[in-house]
Protein backbone atom coordinates (compact mmCIF):
# COMPACT_ATOMS: atom_id res chain seq x y z
CA UNK A 1 0.00 0.00 0.00
CA UNK A 2 1.52 3.26 -1.49
CA UNK A 3 2.28 6.05 1.59
CA UNK A 4 2.51 10.01 0.02
CA UNK A 5 5.13 11.67 2.20
CA UNK A 6 5.36 15.28 0.60
CA UNK A 7 5.76 14.90 -2.98
CA UNK A 8 7.48 11.52 -2.73
CA UNK A 9 5.99 8.00 -2.61
CA UNK A 10 7.02 4.93 -1.23
CA UNK A 11 5.83 1.67 -1.59
CA UNK A 12 6.15 -1.02 0.74
CA UNK A 13 7.64 -4.50 -0.37
CA UNK A 14 8.99 -7.89 0.31
CA UNK A 15 12.54 -7.83 1.52
CA UNK A 16 15.69 -8.29 -0.53
CA UNK A 17 18.22 -11.08 0.66
CA UNK A 18 22.10 -10.54 -0.14
CA UNK A 19 23.83 -14.18 -0.42
CA UNK A 20 27.75 -14.17 -0.74
CA UNK A 21 28.09 -17.37 -1.72
CA UNK A 22 31.50 -19.53 -0.67
CA UNK A 23 32.95 -23.30 -0.43
CA UNK A 24 32.09 -23.19 3.40
CA UNK A 25 29.96 -20.53 4.48
CA UNK A 26 27.28 -18.33 3.07
CA UNK A 27 27.11 -14.62 4.04
CA UNK A 28 23.64 -13.45 4.16
CA UNK A 29 22.07 -9.55 4.29
CA UNK A 30 18.75 -8.11 4.39
CA UNK A 31 17.69 -5.11 3.68
CA UNK A 32 14.65 -3.10 5.17
CA UNK A 33 11.14 -3.86 3.44
CA UNK A 34 11.74 0.11 1.67
CA UNK A 35 14.69 -1.50 0.08
CA UNK A 36 16.51 1.25 1.27
CA UNK A 37 19.38 0.17 4.30
CA UNK A 38 21.32 -3.04 3.71
CA UNK A 39 21.95 -5.02 7.17
CA UNK A 40 24.69 -8.50 7.22
CA UNK A 41 22.04 -10.64 9.31
CA UNK A 42 23.58 -13.78 9.38
CA UNK A 43 26.56 -16.63 8.34
CA UNK A 44 25.48 -19.86 7.18
CA UNK A 45 28.54 -22.28 7.21
CA UNK A 46 28.79 -26.07 6.03
CA UNK A 47 31.44 -28.84 7.48
CA UNK A 48 32.07 -29.62 3.75
CA UNK A 49 31.60 -27.26 0.03
CA UNK A 50 29.10 -29.93 -1.71
CA UNK A 51 26.59 -30.16 1.80
CA UNK A 52 24.14 -27.86 0.65
CA UNK A 53 21.04 -28.91 1.80
CA UNK A 54 21.36 -27.31 5.17
CA UNK A 55 22.02 -24.26 3.98
CA UNK A 56 19.60 -24.21 1.12
CA UNK A 57 16.75 -25.40 3.70
CA UNK A 58 18.32 -22.25 6.06
CA UNK A 59 17.80 -19.77 3.28
CA UNK A 60 14.06 -20.84 2.27
CA UNK A 61 13.40 -20.54 6.03
CA UNK A 62 14.61 -17.07 6.07
CA UNK A 63 13.02 -15.87 3.03
CA UNK A 64 9.45 -17.37 4.39
CA UNK A 65 10.20 -15.63 7.66
CA UNK A 66 11.30 -12.05 6.57
CA UNK A 67 9.05 -12.05 3.50
CA UNK A 68 12.28 -12.12 0.97
CA UNK A 69 10.51 -11.36 -2.28
CA UNK A 70 14.15 -11.05 -4.31
CA UNK A 71 17.55 -12.47 -3.44
CA UNK A 72 20.38 -10.98 -5.03
CA UNK A 73 22.88 -13.34 -5.45
CA UNK A 74 27.12 -12.35 -5.35
CA UNK A 75 28.20 -13.39 -8.97
CA UNK A 76 32.26 -13.90 -8.52
CA UNK A 77 33.78 -12.76 -11.89
CA UNK A 78 37.28 -12.55 -12.39
CA UNK A 79 38.91 -8.84 -12.48
CA UNK A 80 39.10 -9.26 -16.54
CA UNK A 81 35.32 -9.93 -16.41
CA UNK A 82 36.24 -13.66 -17.39
CA UNK A 83 33.84 -16.49 -15.55
CA UNK A 84 35.98 -19.28 -13.44
CA UNK A 85 35.25 -22.38 -11.10
CA UNK A 86 33.47 -20.24 -8.90
CA UNK A 87 30.98 -19.08 -11.10
CA UNK A 88 30.18 -22.36 -12.01
CA UNK A 89 29.59 -23.49 -8.30
CA UNK A 90 27.46 -20.00 -7.76
CA UNK A 91 25.23 -20.83 -10.84
CA UNK A 92 25.10 -24.20 -9.77
CA UNK A 93 23.88 -23.27 -6.45
CA UNK A 94 21.63 -20.68 -8.18
CA UNK A 95 20.02 -23.64 -9.71
CA UNK A 96 19.69 -25.34 -6.71
CA UNK A 97 18.35 -22.77 -4.63
CA UNK A 98 16.04 -21.69 -7.32
CA UNK A 99 14.54 -25.57 -7.21
CA UNK A 100 14.47 -25.61 -3.32
CA UNK A 101 12.54 -22.38 -3.65
CA UNK A 102 9.80 -23.60 -5.73
CA UNK A 103 8.93 -26.68 -4.22
CA UNK A 104 8.55 -24.55 -1.05
CA UNK A 105 6.12 -22.46 -2.84
CA UNK A 106 7.98 -19.59 -3.29
CA UNK A 107 7.89 -16.75 -5.68
CA UNK A 108 11.68 -15.37 -5.01
CA UNK A 109 13.42 -13.96 -7.83
CA UNK A 110 16.98 -14.99 -7.67
CA UNK A 111 19.49 -12.18 -9.43
CA UNK A 112 23.14 -12.52 -9.94
CA UNK A 113 25.10 -9.53 -8.89
CA UNK A 114 28.77 -8.58 -9.63
CA UNK A 115 30.61 -9.12 -6.29
CA UNK A 116 34.40 -8.18 -7.16
CA UNK A 117 36.17 -6.98 -4.86
CA UNK A 118 33.35 -7.30 -1.98
CA UNK A 119 35.32 -9.50 0.36
CA UNK A 120 38.38 -7.32 0.59
CA UNK A 121 35.85 -4.21 0.87
CA UNK A 122 34.40 -6.29 3.89
CA UNK A 123 37.75 -6.79 5.13
CA UNK A 124 37.98 -2.92 5.05
CA UNK A 125 35.06 -2.25 7.21
CA UNK A 126 36.32 -4.58 9.82
CA UNK A 127 39.78 -2.94 9.89
CA UNK A 128 37.76 0.71 10.68
CA UNK A 129 35.18 -1.07 12.88
CA UNK A 130 38.03 -1.89 15.27
CA UNK A 131 37.03 -5.34 16.12
CA UNK A 132 40.03 -7.85 16.24
CA UNK A 133 41.55 -9.12 13.48
CA UNK A 134 40.83 -12.91 14.93
CA UNK A 135 37.00 -12.34 15.21
CA UNK A 136 36.62 -11.36 11.00
CA UNK A 137 35.75 -14.70 10.57
CA UNK A 138 32.46 -14.60 12.10
CA UNK A 139 31.38 -11.23 10.14
CA UNK A 140 33.32 -10.92 6.76
CA UNK A 141 30.98 -13.07 4.90
CA UNK A 142 27.66 -11.52 5.99
CA UNK A 143 29.16 -7.93 5.81
CA UNK A 144 30.61 -8.41 2.00
CA UNK A 145 26.65 -9.93 1.34
CA UNK A 146 25.29 -6.72 3.21
CA UNK A 147 27.86 -4.70 0.64
CA UNK A 148 26.68 -7.16 -2.39
CA UNK A 149 22.88 -5.87 -1.39
CA UNK A 150 24.03 -2.36 -0.85
CA UNK A 151 25.51 -2.11 -4.74
CA UNK A 152 22.33 -3.73 -6.03
CA UNK A 153 19.83 -0.96 -3.82
CA UNK A 154 21.75 1.57 -5.27
CA UNK A 155 22.09 0.26 -8.86
CA UNK A 156 20.13 -2.31 -9.71
CA UNK A 157 16.66 -2.72 -11.28
CA UNK A 158 13.72 -2.67 -9.14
Amino acid sequence: MPISIGMSFLCFMGRIMGLDYGSRTVGVALSDALGVIASPYETITREKEGKLRPTLRRIVELCEKEDVERIVLGYPLNMNDSEGERTEKTLEFKRLLELRLSEGGLKTDIVLWDERLSTLNAEEVLSESGIAREDWKTYVDRIAAALILEDYMKNGER
